[in-house]
């Protein structure tokens, strides 16, 4: 296996190039979504940075499915660099991790910023990508001693993603429409809710689709999504974010 480090951006269009020598032009926007790979030792380090949303899934899922591929024992994520990331994204991971598994493989999770640490606390998956951070041969045996209970969890949480998914859209749809907010802020807003009121991210998601159609949406909800949505439009505006994620 060759030593070089290959860079690879993913576009939302998923086209494939080599990153350029050199800073980019201060006129071109960087791409939402970035994937570096390299080596190491059995396994393949996979960097990811930017946002991961309906708009990138797949891209992510293109990057990570090739570095598992090109990748003898599995990979290693640093996800530190990610700014954003919601259900799609995780659905993503879900779903390499269980091809890895049934090649044999593991994924594990080298480092991952707060936007990460929030979905995977929220969600209760991080457990199914620890590690011991080696990629040797030990590891691998014993990721596939514990796959049997580990795929069990997995499916568990998958079925829970994925059916939790449409109200979560949905809410995150409302609170756009309704606040004029973009996808990022949305996501914001039902995070600061389901935290701060000590209530899981789908429920509350339920709770706001549900007072549309005329159900009373619990007082600390209202008064949880009125102070983030006015957090959210007096924090002064990034000039490097005027596309807000579709």
């Amino acid at each position: 296996m060759s030593d070089r480090v290959v860079t690879t951006q993913l576009t939302v269009a998923d086209e494939v190039r080599l990153a350029p020598p050199g800073p980019a032009p201060s006129d071109v926007q960087a791409p939402p979504l970035g994937i570096e790979t390299r080596p190491e030792g059995y396994a393949t380090l996979v960097v990811v940075s930017g946002a991961i949303d309906l708009v990138t899934e797949q891209a992510l899922h293109n990057g990570l499915s090739q570095a598992l591929a090109r990748s003898e024992r599995g990979i290693e994520l640093d996800l530190s660099g990610v700014d954003f990331c919601d259900c799609s994204g995780l659905n993503v991971l879900l779903r390499v991790r269980r091809r890895a598994l049934d090649e044999g493989k593991i994924i594990t999770i080298r480092s991952a910023g707060s936007a990460m640490l929030r979905l995977f606390s929220i969600t209760g998956t991080l457990p199914l990508f620890a590690g011991t951070g080696e990629a040797d041969e030990t590891a691998v045996t014993s990721g596939a001693d514990e796959a049997g209970d580990d795929l069990k969890i997995e499916l568990v949480q998958l079925r829970r993603a994925m059916q939790t998914r449409p109200v979560i859209d949905l809410a995150r749809g409302i609170l756009m429409a309704s606040f004029g907010l973009n996808a990022e802020d949305s996501w914001q807003v039902l995070v600061s809710v389901s935290q701060n009121t000590n209530t899981k991210l789908h429920e509350v998601a339920g709770s706001l689709v549900g007072a549309v159609t005329g159900d009373p949406l619990p007082e600390s909800f209202r008064l949880r999504i009125a102070e983030t949505v006015a957090g959210l439009q007096a924090a002064p505006e990034d000039p490097s974010s005027s596309s807000p994620h579709p």
